[in-house]
């Protein structure tokens, strides 16, 4: 007597919902921050921990958010 097993293996490629929408509104943040910032949010977020940036710091933070906006199609200049 032969037994005979068949095993059926079902794969899920659906993605969370709730990992889409969590990332998704990542993105909508960060395009806001790069396409309005114009260094406010950075200095209020590193203002509020008690860091003062030197004004070369500062305009680091400025270039690297400004290459982001051109980056994005952001018009800038």
């Amino acid at each position: 007597m032969s037994i005979i097993s068949k095993q059926i293996a079902k794969e899920s490629g659906s993605v969370p919902k709730l990992a889409v929408g969590t990332l998704l509104g990542i993105l909508i943040f960060g395009m806001f921050v790069v396409g309005y910032d114009q260094g406010q949010m950075a200095q209020a977020l590193l203002g509020s921990i008690g860091f003062h940036p030197t004004h070369s710091q500062l305009m680091l933070l400025h270039e690297f958010n400004h290459d982001l906006r051109h980056a994005a199609g952001f018009p800038c200049h």
